[in-house]
């Protein structure tokens, strides 16, 4: 694989001296900058019709990096209460992660040989999208889940639920009620952990002897070479490397025993941790770590270009926008993930451009888009306006959608777009399937 464009030394961004942070993993100070996207809101806060004459806070989204252990990370300008207890994100609503969840439960109950006598504990449960795979086929099962609303319905789904924040004290007292996991997942979590070094220790005390953690996280090296800039948002404290992960959870008594590269999220790693002395590193590991030195991951230089072609990515949309606007061409949006709120906000795009957007998430509608108060409808609105083109805003689901929406958008002879990884054009081409 080609490394990442590079550029010298001397054109990379840092910090000032005073206004340097500190890794939230190792400790060192920070001041290599990964990309700087302005200031945004909260991207999951979506605003009901009664807020828009309110005032929203904006936070400074810039990343970066460690030049020790290479975590890149944002300052925690958000405490995480804050974001997480009430969530406007539901794991089901996508049929694609609902099939991954349930592939995934499948493969560790046989593997793992897990029964009535097993525990099975998710850290950032959500609305229990994974556990009730494992509770259909009788095994015990526990859910943590900060977010009140999201956790209630996990529990309308037979999945016991806690709803507090994960870390060593919860672990500590998990253990003394006699509970440790035989599995343990966290499921894109990690990265919306503020104190990792609290949320690691307690994953090493809840963790049975001979038992299996799996970890999955976004790629950072799939976003860099993807252009993912949008799933950089305040919800996400940091973006993972093997590098950064081997390192961390060795902190803890942790070992990366393997990885399995992923689709999900634009491209991920799922981690199989064993406690140090159960397993060794394995090769798959050892050769994600090899990928990442020879993209240059490894050296602060290698982390230069990557808000160059975030910014170019951005001025080819708005060139789009503005053109089909300026022919009477119209556009809607699909999706209102938190990714799109981080586009919308940092190419500055409202409603001339985008006058509303659809998504399958009953709790968004009749909402606005954080920040660039965009309306969020039901679905069926695209039907009533048959736009010349879908902007499809959750691109890692564009297969799914473009699926689901290909004949009843080439009804109308509309096409879809995506941004990311660049401007796309995709033709509506019907299905030639039959209605059901």
């Amino acid at each position: 694989m080609s490394g990442l464009p590079v550029r010298g030394a001397s054109q990379l961004s840092y910090a000032p001296a005073s206004a340097a942070h500190v890794c939230r993993s190792c400790g060192s100070p920070l001041g290599l900058e990964l990309v700087d996207l302005g200031a945004s809101p909260l991207c999951e806060r979506f605003l009901r019709p009664d807020q828009l004459d309110d005032m929203e806070p904006f936070y400074p989204l810039r990343v970066e990096v460690c030049e020790v252990c290479f975590l890149a990370q944002l300052p925690g300008y958000v405490p995480p209460e804050e974001i997480f207890l009430e969530y406007a994100y539901y794991s089901s609503f996508s049929d694609s992660w609902l099939a991954h969840a349930s592939r995934y439960a499948e493969e560790m109950v046989r593997k793992r040989g897990l029964s009535e006598s097993s525990l099975v504990v998710e850290v950032g449960s959500n609305d229990g999208y994974l556990l009730r795979d494992f509770v259909a086929r009788g095994i015990p099962v526990l859910g943590i889940e900060p977010a009140l609303n999201v956790a209630r319905a996990a529990e309308e789904q037979g999945v016991r639920t806690i709803t507090e924040f994960f870390g060593r004290s919860m672990a500590d007292d998990l253990v003394r009620s006699g509970r440790r996991a035989d599995l343990l997942v966290g499921n894109n979590v990690l990265a919306q952990v503020p104190d990792l070094n609290d949320f690691v220790a307690g994953l090493s005390v809840l963790l049975a002897d001979d038992g299996l953690l799996t970890i999955e996280v976004p790629h950072l090296l799939r976003l860099m070479e993807g252009n993912q800039f949008d799933t950089i948002y305040h919800e996400h404290f940091s973006y993972f490397s093997m590098l950064a992960l081997r390192r961390l959870f060795a902190t803890h008594g942790l070992t990366i025993v393997d990885a399995e590269r992923l689709e999900t999220h634009g491209g991920s790693l799922r981690l199989h941790i064993r406690h140090a002395g159960r397993g060794a590193e394995g090769p798959r590991v050892a050769a994600v770590v090899t990928e990442e030195r020879q993209a240059g991951m490894g050296e602060p230089s290698g982390y230069a270009a990557f808000a160059a072609r975030a910014s170019e990515v951005k001025r080819d949309l708005l060139t789009f926008l503005i053109e089909q606007h300026r022919r009477g061409r119209s556009i809607a949006g699909y999706g209102a993930p938190g990714k799109a709120n981080t586009f919308l906000n940092y190419c500055g795009i409202r409603r001339d451009l985008l006058p509303f957007t659809v998504d399958r998430n009953s709790y968004k509608h009749g909402r606005f888009t954080p920040g660039t108060r965009i309306p969020i409808h039901a679905v069926d609105a695209l039907a009533r306006a048959r736009p010349d083109y879908v902007w499809i805003l959750p691109w890692n689901l564009r297969d799914e959608i473009v699926d689901q929406l290909r004949d009843e958008v080439s009804a109308w002879a509309g096409a879809f777009i995506v941004a990311i990884p660049r401007l796309e054009i995709i033709e509506a081409k019907p299905s030639g399937r039959r209605p059901s």
